[in-house]
């Protein structure tokens, strides 16, 4: 079947930017008039008798040749907001500077996408706020963080906390974890647990793996002792020292002596705690209270 189409500047210059000559199969996007070249037809393969590796011979399409094809873009909700707040429109994404984006235009993009998705015509997919050191927020930023959970288009929002009972940045009052009561009772809390041996000598060996250290089994014993005596940070990182140590004596592998070395020269925070107590009173700064302490 034949069929004669007449073709704008546009498309013509595509196919001559194509090397489009008869014979070749291509597609035409009807919206942005992008023209690809496919192959050779198979019809044409004994036009030459010598094709370049290139040349990839198709088969001619059969049936209706106008298909309706769906194409999905992935934007997020801020890269929305960008483009319809400046005159730049898409390129505004490149320049760096986004600027103030008024909540007015914030409320009808949300309405055009809430349209969006009854039609069918858009997805959402929430996506993923991870907040750690959360007890540093202070209490403008819980308020804001209250409010913003509340609307439906919405993140997911994880938050991490090594506090017990601390006290609310901003405030006087003292809470769970540092997070407001109100905050604390929308939230899920993760119930967590003191790694075990096995769990922490796993660790170990995936961060071996990353810094491409090698422990023998000695050293990997003790390295795991340590951990749980002392901290898991503070073993980790003992990795990388100890390699240093072990590379001085022309060594490949870690050895439990290296380590112990390097649990000679650097200490963990129980040890230097008992160090400043022991030394209490022959560093700066604390005669200096003593001796105000002493004029009141």
């Amino acid at each position: 079947m034949e069929t004669v189409y007449d073709l704008g500047n546009k498309m013509v210059d595509s196919l001559s930017k194509e090397k489009v000559l008869a014979g070749d199969v291509i597609s035409i996007d009807k919206a942005s008039g992008r023209i690809t070249k496919l192959g050779r037809s198979v019809a044409r393969s004994k036009d030459y008798d010598a094709m370049g590796a290139d040349t990839k011979f198709v088969q001619c399409p059969e049936g209706e040749l106008q298909q309706r094809k769906e194409v999905t873009h992935t934007v997020s909700l801020h890269e929305i907001d960008v483009i319809n707040s400046r005159t730049q429109g898409f390129l505004a994404l490149f320049a760096g500077d986004t600027g103030e984006i008024k909540p007015e235009l914030r409320d009808q993009i949300n309405t055009k996408v809430a349209e969006w998705r009854e039609e069918g015509k858009a997805t959402v997919v929430p996506g993923v706020l991870f907040i750690d050191e959360v007890h540093m927020l202070d209490i403008e930023c819980f308020s804001f963080l209250n409010r913003a959970l509340e609307n439906e288009l919405a993140p997911i929002v994880i938050m991490a906390s090594n506090r017990g009972m601390a006290k609310i940045r901003g405030t006087k009052y003292k809470s769970p974890h540092g997070l407001p009561a109100d905050l604390l009772d929308r939230v899920l809390i993760v119930s967590t647990k003191p790694y075990e041996p096995e769990e922490i000598e796993q660790i170990i060996k995936i961060r071996c793996d990353e810094e491409d250290v090698k422990l023998s089994p000695e050293a990997l014993q003790v390295l795991t002792s340590m951990a749980a005596s002392t901290t898991l940070r503070y073993a980790l990182h003992l990795i990388s020292c100890a390699n240093l140590i072990a590379r001085r004596r022309k060594a490949d592998v870690v050895d439990k002596d290296d380590l112990r070395r390097c649990y000679m020269y650097f200490m963990d925070e129980k040890r230097s705690v008992q160090w400043l107590k022991e030394q209490q009173g022959n560093l700066m700064f604390e005669e200096a209270e003593d001796d105000n302490a002493m004029q009141m």
